[in-house]
């Protein structure tokens, strides 16, 4: 998720073992939001679906894994449907698997981990070596059967800086809870 981050987060690029911190100013609103991903995609693009990411992002003041697909538009609309009939699993070996519904938050796809299992997702993401992930949609769409593993490198360090740059509280509210019909209809309202 993109955060609302102090100013002097802007123009950040940084590498930090596995993961690529970037925080970049709005020039009219001079605000500026954080991201903390992955530098390599949780599952590749294919025509017409973007690549996913395993981002970092702020829950309730905990920082847990997710999947995410940014700005979403029209020509990738593939993506958009998860939010309506989509889960990504990860796992932190040796630990079991973590199911994480998927919703549009804005114009992106994001799947997260219930509120539920957010203190065990950030736990077992601080002390990894590596992820599996896997994104399962309804009707075939989307993943394969095999996860992507994923190293983890510096996972600590990278969540410390996440956390300098971007305090608790400055993350954007959790969405509420939405019907798969309103998904359908905000969908469709995102795309006309």
């Amino acid at each position: 998720m993109l955060l609302a981050a102090p100013a002097a987060a802007q123009g950040v690029n940084e590498s930090i073992g596995t993961w690529r911190l970037a925080c970049v100013q709005d020039r009219m609103t001079d605000r500026s939001t954080c991201t903390l991903l992955h530098a390599q995609p949780a599952e590749r693009s294919t025509p017409g679906s973007p690549s996913l990411a395993l981002e970092i992002i702020d829950r309730g003041g905990r920082l847990v894994p997710a999947v995410t697909a940014r700005d979403l538009s029209l020509d990738n609309a593939a993506r958009g449907l998860l939010a309506i009939a989509g889960t990504a699993q990860i796992r932190f070996p040796p630990n079991p698997m973590i199911e994480m519904p998927c919703g549009l938050e804005g114009r992106s796809l994001v799947c997260a981990p219930r509120a539920a299992d957010a203190a065990r997702a950030e736990q077992e993401l601080a002390a990894a070596d590596k992820v599996l992930v896997r994104v399962v949609a309804t009707g075939g769409m989307g993943s394969t059967a095999e996860p992507m593993e994923l190293p983890l490198a510096r996972t600590r360090d990278a969540l410390t800086r996440f956390r300098a740059l971007v305090p608790p509280g400055s993350a954007a509210p959790d969405s509420p809870a939405v019907e798969p019909r309103e998904l359908l209809n905000r969908f469709r309202q995102m795309f006309n």
